[in-house]
Formats: structure tokens, sequence, C-alpha cells
């Protein structure tokens, strides 16, 4: 009887552990993944076909001399690649666009930086407050074109009447070539907009215990600022850096409407940034195979710049589950 026992107890013992639940195989649904091949195929379509297949078609062009007025096309091998090295116009206007570019890009930052800072301060009326800073991206470009003509106007334009207040003697905006690529920035500064809410996004996700705390240990507003806000905020900064560095590279809109809309030939040469110089090139003088060449040439020089930043500036982003 004894030993009977003692040789049930590990069969009981056995009997009485659970058995582990096996997980069960989701089946892979081919409809559901049907369905949503079938939602996202006119992206892919348009993808395909007018981004992919463009850029296809201009590598193919840049080969060539094509000129669309007489749809005419002639093997050209590297005859445009190396004229992208020779024509003095070429270098003037990637200067000019390089000189917009880093200038253009720390000031929407600050600026924009700046003003959600003061709208995630704001208390009533904030809502208010959003809307009016936003409005201006919503303006039509060409009806800002008009409006900065006026305001930058040398002798008579509002911003030098502002300034003779002071005593101060505003410079001629639109004709000074010093000063034709500030005012092309305060014209973008006037967009800022966008950038704004997006940090506005960032400042209010950051906690507000982190604020508390360092209260209680007596750190001001600039060191909270610099030890708190900045760091929970870096991911967001470091993605504005880089989507308004590829945009600063391809301006165009701005120096069109107040130095190129006329097509005269006495635009100053400070306005003339490269995507202005290639629309000239496509579409005035229809050189497509010369305009493809240097498209590419822009899309190379975006593609190192993005990478040093990715390079570079990925070391100074707070990542709050850590990095990969």
């Amino acid at each position: 009887m004894t030993q009977l026992r003692a040789d049930a107890a590990p069969a009981v013992a056995r009997t009485s552990r659970p058995a582990r639940k096996r997980r069960a195989k989701v089946p892979y649904n081919k409809r559901e993944a049907l369905t949503g091949y079938l939602f996202i195929s006119p992206w892919i379509v348009g993808f395909l076909v007018f981004t992919a297949g463009a850029m296809i078609y201009s590598l193919v062009i840049s080969f060539s001399h094509y000129n669309l007025a007489t749809n005419t096309a002639r093997p050209a091998g590297f005859d445009n690649y190396a004229q992208l090295f020779t024509d003095p116009r070429v270098a003037t206007s990637l200067g000019n666009t390089l000189f917009y570019a880093v200038l253009a890009v720390p000031l929407e930052i600050l600026v924009a930086l700046g003003l959600a800072s003061l709208l995630n301060q704001a208390g009533r009326g904030a809502g208010f407050f959003r809307t009016v800073y936003y409005l201006p991206k919503m303006t039509p470009a060409v009806a800002t074109a008009a409006v900065f003509f006026l305001l930058l106007n040398g002798n008579s334009g509002a911003v030098n009447q502002f300034l003779r207040i002071f005593g101060i003697e505003g410079p001629q905006w639109l004709v000074d070539p010093t000063w034709i690529k500030p005012s092309i920035v305060l014209m973008t500064l006037w967009g800022v907009s966008g950038t704004m809410v997006i940090f506005l996004a960032a400042l209010k996700n950051v906690p507000r215990e982190l604020y508390e705390v360092a209260e209680l240990d007596g750190a001001g507003v600039w060191h909270r600022f610099r030890n708190i806000t900045l760091p929970m905020i870096s991911s967001a900064i470091f993605f504005n850096v880089i989507v308004l560095s590829i945009a600063a590279f391809q301006v165009f809109d701005q120096a069109y409407l107040l130095f190129w809309r006329d097509q005269s030939n006495a635009s100053p040469e400070a306005s003339l940034f490269y995507a202005i110089y290639l629309f000239q090139q496509a579409f005035r003088q229809f050189n497509f195979g010369f305009a493809a060449a240097m498209a590419w040439l822009l899309f190379v020089i975006i593609m190192i710049i993005t990478a040093i930043q990715m390079k570079f500036g990925n070391r100074f982003v707070y990542y709050e589950g850590g990095k990969d």
C-alpha cells in the first residue's frame, strides 16, 4: 500500500501541472492583404508613373541633346554633365542657393521654435492665436510675393518707412545684391507656421513632471529650456532641419515671383537660384537634356547633405526608448 502511494505521487504531481498553452498560429489572410494593396494601389501607380518613371526618364535624356520644341534627341554622352562644370551660371546659382540655405534654415528653426514656445504657454484663446499664426501658410504664393514687393520697396516700402522712425535708412532690398537673398529669406519666414506646428506638437509631449522637478531644484527658465526642452524635442528639430534643408535647395517660388516672372534678362544675378536656372534651361531654352543633368546633380547634392546630417546630427537626438 505504501509502495503504491509512493509510485502514485509522481503521477499525481505530473498530472497536476498546468498544461502549457500553445500559441495559436494566426492564418495569413490573403483577402485582407489584397484589400490593403487595393487601397494603396493609386499611390503605388502614381509613384511608379509620376515619380520613379519620371526620374528614370530624366536620367535617360540627361545623356542626350533633347529639344522639347522640335521633339528631337541625339546622343550626347557625358557632354551635359561636363557642361555643369563649365557653365558659370551653374556655379553662380548653386552658390546663391547654398548661401540662402545656410541663412534661411537656422532662422526658420529659431522663429518657428520661438512661436511654438509662445503658443505652448498661451492659456485662454490659444486656439485663436494658433489659427492666426497658421493663416500665412494658407496664403497663395503670388499674393505673398505681391505684398512683400510693396513692403520691401526701397523708396516707399513699409519696412524702410518703419526704420526711418528710428533714424535708420533702409537698404534697397530688391535692388542691392547684398540684400536680395535676405529679402527672400524674410519672405520665406512668412510661411514658417508649418514648422511651428511640428514644434508645438513636440512641446506638448514634454512631460510636465520634468519641469516641476527642475523648478524644485532651483533651475531657471534658461536651464529648463536647455536641459529639458531641447533634448526632449531634439527629434523634431532634427526632422525639421532635414526637411527645411531639402526645401531650401529647391527654392523657386519666392525668387521667381519677385524677380524672374517677367522673363527679363535684367534680373539680378544674386536672385538666380539653382531651381530657377534649371527652369530656364528646360522651359525657356528647351534644353531638356542639360536641365535633366542639372536635376540629377541637385539630387546628388541633396542626398550627400542629408546623409551628412543623418550621420552627425543623429548623435544629438534623444530617443526615449533608446537607439536601435
